[in-house]
């Protein structure tokens, strides 16, 4: 009777172990996002703030800084405000911790149902109050910033539906490379804007057509994923960096793109993964009026441990299950299973008294087996998760044509 019961007794034991111990998701430097937060970005998604994107100096530990600790890095792309270039890449950014906040764990792709039920629901993260931004070209600028997010990221490019090898290494890295710990701020205080309101009928672009193929930075306004979106849902991204024809400014920065969830497959039994395909449909300049556009997705910046490509459409696909995923559910099959075979075998017993365990082996294996069975079928594949603030890529599809916009005091031609 003993030998019967040890094995139920350490199955919960290990469940108990495994929520109040760290799960590698909550103790690695995963990435910080705003996702559900109403804290941070409430000015960048109403096309106030500019972006600033931060690459850290070295390997940072997101949950190891504590209020007062100074991070530096340097800028990986270059801010701009409109049509505006504030400050170069490459400039020296140093930031310190002004205290610590508490939000609620953004949903990713990355660990199996069982790991994610003994994650803590909530983090901590980093707040800044101020950045200090110091061009190659010498003197400094303080800026007043907020988190946007932060984390170690990979970007992600489209690739054409190719089966890869197996531990073919290289396939992987053309089409994942690692951008290493990266801040992405919301700077409030960068001078006059191209945006809407005071100065946002200033920028009068030239008649323009830009060709199939074009591409643009966003930043993604909401988040999305083929789980919870679907088809028909509407977002909104905002342009990262002017897109200029030969030297001129086609889309300053601060354009607004509204686009749609086309079609989703949610992850489905037998370790299935999903997908997600997101078309653009409109453009609406600082100041102007909305025009169509039909663009789609090209690259992704997501975090490191995140299983998502994307093809040549645009479509993004979770990735397979993996080794490490498997042996979870299999581990965790295995002690469901050695639960059930002993409890049922303790179950008859006390039920039938002249029952042995000669008797009872078969049926509790069967129901065993079932058990174990049941698990492993409806497990469900990975997710394709893209939280609010995520840096993409888009192509454009179609040519765009802008028209001119006249001048004040002029009349419009094209009417």
């Amino acid at each position: 009777m003993p030998n019967r019961i040890l094995p139920i007794l350490l199955l919960f034991a290990s469940l108990g172990y495994a929520q109040v111990s760290p799960s590698p998701e909550a103790s690695s430097p995963s990435r910080v996002s705003g996702v559900g937060s109403s804290m941070p970005g409430a000015a960048f998604g109403n096309g106030v703030g500019v972006y600033v994107k931060v690459r850290l100096d070295g390997k940072v530990k997101v949950s190891a800084l504590k209020p007062g600790d100074v991070v530096e890095g340097k800028l990986s792309r270059t801010v701009y405000s409109g049509e505006r270039e504030l400050f170069p890449q490459g400039s020296s950014v140093r930031l310190t911790v002004d205290k610590l906040g508490r939000r609620r764990r953004a949903p990713n792709d990355h660990w199996p149902w069982v790991v994610k039920l003994f994650t803590p629901r909530y983090e901590t993260y980093p707040d800044f109050q101020a950045a200090t931004i110091t061009p190659p070209t010498g003197g400094e600028t303080t800026l007043p910033v907020s988190l946007l997010s932060i984390g170690e990221d990979v970007k992600v490019q489209a690739q054409a539906k190719t089966r890869k090898p197996a531990g073919d290494a290289e396939a992987e890295s053309s089409s994942k490379q690692a951008t290493g710990t990266t801040l992405r701020l919301e700077a409030t205080d960068a001078g006059p804007r191209t945006v809407p309101g005071e100065g946002a009928a200033s920028f009068a672009p030239d008649a323009a057509t830009l060709a199939a193929g074009t591409q643009a930075k966003i930043i993604l306004l909401g988040g999305v994923s083929a789980s919870k979106s679907r088809p028909g849902d509407s977002f909104q991204a905002r342009l990262a960096e002017p897109v200029r024809l030969d030297s001129r400014v086609v889309l300053p920065e601060g354009t607004m793109f509204d686009g749609n969830v086309v079609s989703n497959t949610r992850p489905r039994w037998l370790s299935r993964s999903g997908s997600l395909l997101l078309r653009f449909t409109q453009v609406t300049l600082p100041g102007g009026a909305a025009k169509p556009v039909v663009a789609s997705v090209s690259g992704a910046e997501l975090d490191q441990r995140s299983r998502t490509r994307i093809d040549l459409e645009g479509n993004m696909h979770g990735d397979g299950p993996g080794k490490i995923w498997m042996l979870i559910h299999a581990g965790v099959a295995t002690g469901m299973a050695k639960a059930m075979d002993d409890g049922t075998q303790l179950l008859i017993e006390a039920i039938a008294s002249s029952a042995t365990d000669a008797s009872t082996a078969g049926t509790a294996r069967i129901a065993a087996l079932c058990v174990s069975g049941v698990f492993m079928v409806t497990r469900h594949g990975r997710d394709v998760v893209l939280p609010r603030f995520t840096e993409m890529d888009i192509t454009f599809d179609r040519p765009f044509s802008l028209s001119a916009k006249p001048l004040p005091g002029e009349k419009d031609s094209t009417r």
